[in-house]
């Protein structure tokens, strides 16, 4: 009798278990209908539907599942609870064909759409499911680094209960799921703010942890494992960019040519982010350099230690103790490659460092006088700047704060750019008792690529101040000066200019722009060697642009250049840069030690002296034929031009910094009659207005034959 009475009690508690159980489920969906997340982001706030199995409130689930385990009931529902490794929805694949092949999975001569309720879409023939998808899921797709977030029909999106009381189906809304956050969004252009939010705050589904990466890339025969998340330079620690890749051959050429004037050379890459830079000069120059790779990120110095791993790289890091600590992680490599962690500024200020290369994101005017304050004598600080907004006139507030100068737009705008940087990097030098020999200056798309010599000396810092020089760009003609060198006021600052627009035109014409560099942009002996340096690396990308530069520098047209290094070029016998010449003793003379700043007794193993010939340096800024061609006539080739300027005794070459653009001493006045002279009209119903105008300002419209009886009859 009392076993029958504890049964009783027992399967009383269960039921009461249960129906406690089950009331707690209802209330559960009931507020899993009703749920709506509204987040609040800064750049702007929008609503999220979440599903009903990421709704559900954690600490209820668990209340849940423990009536669960003490009552023992398996019939009940389970209840899914979202992990951090929830595998990614349906409508999220990789191409076409991974979705196309879900479609394939079913049985059957008709086959449902996977992204589809039949109610809605009916099983169909192959052939007819595969345009569907197509057109419709695929089609409209959001794509978000390699994944595609294809439109969703499936009814993970409940309606409120309150619809469907009447007994009318609830309409199901097609929508998209989040690769991210896994949230469900119904419009197209919400989901792609919702993901461009993501992209700019780096948030990714991978974010780096040790060892974890889904790219391998190479360059120059250097491997490098990047994160999901390096095409987000503001966010991420990781950024690597591709279309850098002129930039890097080309600072690498120049790290090569200084390399054969010192042994052992001690070089910094401040900004190392996955290191490549870095182990490019570690894996190809090998002992003649000692490279240091620096990041202040820890994620992105974890990186360069598994990249340095993949290039069989030795790794040095530097203790508190001042103890280096080597880890071998080649087999059979000498070289090493040693990784701080460290401010920029922190380390440039402790190190002396030969040659330092610097490219943060935006400006680097932050870190100048770090860098010119520890770098040797004869040592090379290269910088590289994307501010492009500011440099190229876009924000011209921010020029005056950056760079202390004043800044319009003009047609020489990137040309403008390379002048305000080097005229910034002279002025930090000066504050050291150093002076700058511009060795390179390039400004390709979307960044400004600047490489000095310092040279230390007061002497050689008042050189360089003095070629600073305010410029008188006209906005009317573009034409351009610079101003003369004096602290008088001038009475009329507009006799300066070689046009006559303030005559001719009302009020001001003319703009005074800078204070900028003056001087050469090139140096003629470094740029032949560091040709010589990308054959002997085989760096074919950037032939074209250093044969430009060449003609650029020289200001000649193009020409044959000899790749093949001869006896004059032996950088460890003599050097020649813009007439001067530097000799470099022994090698092994040197001290070894990297503690103290000067290795070398610097007057006696290297000698200077100026040539008796006066520098011949390229003309300042260039003019674009079609910024200035005429109305109605057809201007020439542009190659033939270089000829007709060539033909009439002035200096004439193509520039880098624009494909139109022509490099010469002739003034405009000059290059618009040549070009007028050589241009042809376009129709006969458009010569008489070119001829009247040509009248108007004084010019005549003539042929060559023209021009030759008209001198005939004289």
């Amino acid at each position: 009798m009392n076993l029958i009475i504890e049964s009783l009690a027992e399967d009383q508690v269960v039921k009461r278990t249960k129906d406690d159980f089950t009331a707690t489920m209802e209330e559960i969906k009931k507020d899993d209908d009703e749920y709506k997340l509204e987040k609040d982001d800064s750049e702007g706030d929008f609503n999220v539907h979440l599903t009903s199995e990421q709704s559900v409130n954690s600490s209820t689930i668990k209340e849940a599942e423990l009536l669960e385990t003490e009552a023992n009931v398996m019939s009940v529902d389970t209840i899914s609870v979202p992990s951090e490794n929830k595998e990614k929805h349906i409508s999220i694949q990789n191409s076409l064909k991974d979705l196309e092949s879900l479609a394939e999975k079913s049985e059957g001569e008709k086959k449902p759409c996977p992204l589809c309720p039949e109610e809605t879409f009916k099983p169909c023939l192959i052939n007819k499911l595969l345009k569907h998808l197509q057109n419709l899921h695929w089609k409209v797709s959001v794509e978000f680094e390699e994944y595609r977030m294809c439109i969703c029909c499936l009814p993970c999106m409940q309606q409120k209960p309150s619809q469907n009381e009447t007994g009318v189906p609830a309409k199901t809304t097609c929508h998209y799921h989040c690769f991210i956050c896994s949230a469900t969004i119904c419009r197209r252009t919400e989901m792609l703010s919702h993901v461009k939010r993501h992209a700019t705050k780096g948030e990714t589904d991978g974010k780096f942890s040790s060892g974890q990466f889904q790219k391998t890339l190479k360059e120059l025969n250097t491997h490098v494992q990047v994160a999901p998340n390096f095409k987000t330079p503001q966010k991420t620690d990781t950024f690597f960019n591709p279309k850098m890749k002129v930039n890097r051959q080309l600072i690498f050429c120049a790290l090569a040519v200084l390399a054969k004037e010192r042994n052992a050379l001690e070089c910094l890459d401040a900004f190392g982010s996955t290191g490549i830079m870095g182990l490019q000069w570690a894996k190809h120059l090998g002992k003649s350099v000692k490279v240091t790779i620096n990041d202040i990120s820890e994620g992105s110095v974890a990186m360069i230690r598994e990249n340095c791993l993949l290039n069989n790289l030795k790794v040095l890091t530097n203790k508190k103790d001042d103890e280096d600590e080597e880890n071998e992680v080649g087999e059979a490599s000498d070289d090493a490659v040693e990784v701080t962690q460290l401010d920029a500024n922190v380390l440039m200020h402790l190190r002396a460092f030969d040659f330092i290369h610097l490219d943060p994101f935006g400006t680097s005017v932050n870190y100048l006088d770090a860098a010119f304050r520890n770098v040797r004598n004869l040592g090379i600080v290269s910088v590289t700047s994307t501010d492009t907004g500011s440099l190229f006139a876009k924000s011209p507030n921010v020029t005056k704060r950056h760079y202390g100068c004043h800044i319009v737009r003009t047609e020489y705008y990137r040309e403008l750019a390379a002048r305000i940087i080097l005229a910034t990097l002279a002025r930090a030098a000066a504050r050291y008792n150093k002076g700058i020999d511009v060795l390179l200056s390039v400004a390709v798309e979307h960044f400004v690529l600047v490489v000095v010599r310092v040279l230390r000396g007061p002497t050689q810092a008042d050189e360089s101040i003095h070629k600073i020089h305010s410029l008188i760009h006209c906005q009317w003609c573009e034409e351009r000066i610079f101003q003369k060198e004096g602290n008088m006021v001038q009475e009329n600052p507009y006799k300066n200019l070689p046009c006559d627009c303030q005559e001719s035109m009302q009020g001001n014409s003319a703009v005074v722009l800078g204070p900028m560099w003056s001087g050469s942009l090139f140096n003629m002996g470094f740029l032949r060697r560091m040709m010589i340096e990308a054959v002997e690396h085989e760096m074919d990308d950037i032939h074209p642009l250093l044969k430009t530069l060449l003609c650029e520098a020289e200001c000649t047209l193009q020409k044959q250049f000899s790749t093949q290094p001869s006896q004059t070029d032996n950088a460890f016998l003599s050097t020649e840069e813009s007439g001067v010449v530097i000799k470099f003793s022994d090698p092994s003379d040197c001290s070894t030690d990297p503690g103290k700043r000067k290795r070398c007794d610097m007057s006696k193993n290297i000698s200077k002296r100026l040539r008796n010939e006066a520098l011949v340096e390229h003309p300042p800024f260039y003019y674009s034929i079609h910024r200035h061609s005429i109305r109605g006539l057809n201007i020439p080739k542009l190659n033939k031009f270089l000829q007709y300027l060539a033909e009439a005794g002035f200096k004439v070459s193509r520039t880098h910094f624009d494909p139109t653009g022509i490099r010469t001493n002739a003034s405009l006045a000059t290059f618009k009659s040549i070009l007028q002279k050589n241009s042809t009209i376009a129709n006969t119903s458009q010569a008489s207005d070119v001829v009247a105008t040509a009248e108007n300002r004084g010019q005549d419209l003539l042929t060559e034959k023209a021009m030759t009886e008209r001198q005939n009859n004289y």
